[in-house]
């Protein structure tokens, strides 16, 4: 990057940055592939394949198979695309509705691709390298693979899907590489990000100008730099970090409607987080890439507090605030839903910035959520999630626990295949979350040092000083905490093994010897060609409290919450067994903390002495894991 240039935009944010050496990456990231689901995780991603991930298609078809890659490309002319929503006013302006259908499909293929890979589902496989070829013919020969007609590409001063519509069809694309290693698919990429390279050039184009009204499109359109951070990553070419560094510059210097993560207002530490809330979460991804890419200081400092002001906006679950904005509020418990959008593009954020930092509590962020709010978002019982959740929810009858809101239709709390009178957006991110997670769970150091950086059941496949090394780590984590490796290899290998300790671990129990070292356990021998060892961490029933005083129960990773029992109601159907369910209670009890609970852990739940508000008794309460329930009191 020209020295020159980034001072130029720093001065025009009236900041005095200065330039210096990109800063190192802690981890590296393994090729998407290298780690497989197992245990519960896979048979969870297996029934998610079978139900509404592997079927989306099917349950809204227009919205999928509409070609606006190729023949139905929008021009001057183009409608405004049905969509089959209500529009119940949460979304500003018709425009988006052009470029829609672009996000659903990709984000939904991104996530299909992804678990049919790891799943290793042979028709779901083909039906994936079927629709990559066909992506792949509505490339233009200067390298163009996007959504518009000659007359419109790269030529906007308003709303438009330029840049986010690549996202998220390059993002699929590249995991689709990493798995196959096809060299087509990759040179393709190549041509594509180039020809954006060309068409919005570094330092002499704004991309991110789109006038004064609300445009969600080009806010979306700042995440093209996870295309740009892999292919860093994969290449080691400077190029995609430099012009991942100048979309930031430009996105600061020039949009108008989405704000929060604009380094004027980030270094402004009175500045509440209010946006569209997805775009306030995705956004951490494009400064974490700029800091790293740049080195620059005040961007590390408005990385710290970036970070800063998301946990005020979290639930204690990792429920990242947002009924499609976050309107300056603090997390709370009852008040504030979270949506599935953005409890992804949070959880994928703080995947970026744990490879790139190595910093072992973000990895505690992750699983917070991942094993939380994620899992708490789903219907135990039914191929269905929620678009938007409440840590404590005590009706999912399209309301947030029952409120009425003026001159709003609210229909978001509630289970379904698809949300399509809301929009086909959760469910498609829903889809992705956890390959997305699975990805993450291991990482390398260097040569001869894996690092298990999320705790989860799976198989790794990868090498060591080029030997081929398969592990195999057999737990049902999170729901116990006890964990066998099993280290398969083609001969002995001497190598480092390091094992993140969570923070909630009271002791370590194994016979291997190991070293603490920045919060990861630390083995280092040499390995036998069929080797294994067992590490179990005990822990304790923590009462943790939120921003707000109210209590929360936890043990391990988990968060606990009394299930409230319910009666549930099938609303639109899309097909045999995908519905829409809401659900209502069939009592209204609540229970108030009180100091002396008498905890005790016992066959996977909580029991717990909590005061009845009903009769003022203190009554022992059983408390289950957060993410098998669907109505629940969390705090108390």
């Amino acid at each position: 990057m020209k020295i020159k240039q980034f001072l130029i935009i720093c001065l025009l944010l009236s900041y005095d940055i200065s330039f210096a050496q990109s800063l190192n990456e802690k981890y590296h990231a393994l090729p998407f592939g290298s780690i497989k689901p197992s245990g519960w995780l896979k048979e969870q991603m297996q029934k998610d394949l079978q139900g509404f991930v592997g079927n989306l298609d099917r349950l809204v078809p227009s919205l999928i198979n509409d070609p606006i890659y190729g023949e139905g490309r929008m021009h001057k002319n183009s409608k405004e695309k049905d969509l089959g929503n209500s529009k119940s006013g949460d979304i500003e302006g018709s425009s988006q509705y052009m470029w829609w259908n672009s996000e659903t499909q990709s984000n939904w293929w991104d996530g299909y691709m992804r678990n049919a890979f790891l799943l290793n589902d042979k028709a779901a496989i083909e039906k994936s390298r079927k629709h990559v070829y066909e992506i792949l013919k509505t490339q233009d020969n200067d390298g163009y693979l996007g959504i518009y007609d000659k007359e419109l590409r790269y030529n906007f001063n308003s709303e438009n899907g330029e840049l986010w519509a690549k996202a998220t069809l390059y993002r699929g694309l590249l995991g689709y590489f990493e798995a196959t290693q096809d060299t087509i698919v990759w040179k393709a990429l190549q041509k594509a990000v180039a020809n954006v390279m060309e068409n919005y050039p570094i330092y002499k184009s704004h991309p991110f100008y789109s006038g004064d009204g609300f445009s969600g499109g080009v806010a979306h359109g700042l995440t093209f730099t996870d295309v740009l951070d892999r292919m860093y990553q994969l290449t080691n070419d400077k190029k995609y970090w430099e012009y991942a560094a100048f979309l930031y510059a430009d996105f600061s210097e020039n949009h108008t409607s989405e704000s929060d993560a604009q380094l004027n207002n980030i270094l402004d530490e009175k500045y509440l987080l209010r946006s569209h809330a997805v775009h306030t979460y995705e956004h951490l991804r494009p400064l974490i890439t700029a800091t790293y890419a740049t080195g620059n200081p005040q961007l590390e400092k408005a990385l710290k507090l970036y970070l800063t002001k998301i946990k005020k906006a979290t639930t204690m679950t990792g429920g990242a605030t947002g009924d499609e904005w976050i309107w300056k509020q603090i997390a709370d418990a009852t008040a504030t839903g979270y949506e599935y959008c953005s409890l992804h593009e949070l959880m994928d954020s703080y995947t970026s910035l744990l490879q790139k930092s190595g910093n072992a509590a973000i990895a505690d962020d992750i699983e917070n959520i991942f094993y939380n709010a994620a899992q708490g978002s789903r219907d135990p019982n039914h191929s269905a999630i929620a678009y938007l959740k409440t840590d404590n929810s005590f009706v999912m009858d399209g309301t947030k626990n029952g409120e009425v809101e003026p001159n709003r239709k609210q229909t978001r709390y509630k289970y379904s295949p698809a949300h399509q009178d809301v929009a086909v957006c959760c469910n498609p991110n829903a889809g992705k979350i956890s390959p997305y997670f699975v990805k993450s769970a291991w990482m390398k150091q260097s040569d001869n040092t894996l690092v298990a950086t999320l705790l989860c059941p799976n198989i790794l496949e990868t090498t060591i000083n080029g030997i081929p090394v398969k592990i195999e780590e057999i737990t049902e984590y999170p729901y116990k905490n006890e964990f066998k490796f099993k280290i398969t290899g083609e001969k002995a290998i001497g190598f480092k093994l390091k094992i993140r300790k969570p923070e909630w671990v009271k002791n370590i129990i194994t016979r291997e010897k190991f070293s603490i070292e920045d919060g990861y356990i630390v083995i280092e021998r040499e390995f036998q060609k069929n080797d294994e060892f067992s590490i179990n961490f005990t822990t304790y029933i923590a009462i943790k409290e939120d921003l707000n005083k109210e209590k929360y129960f936890k043990y391990g990773a988990i968060v606990y919450a009394k299930p409230i029992a319910s009666i549930s109601e099938i609303g639109k159907s899309y097909a045999d067994a995908f519905n829409d369910l809401t659900y209502k209670p069939k009592s209204n009890q609540r229970f108030k903390f009180v100091e002396n609970h008498k905890a005790t852990y016992k066959n996977g739940n909580i029991i717990a002495q909590l005061k009845n508000l009903e009769n003022n008794k203190i009554e022992p309460v059983t408390l289950i894991p957060f993410g098998k329930t669907v109505l629940r009191q969390t705090s108390f």
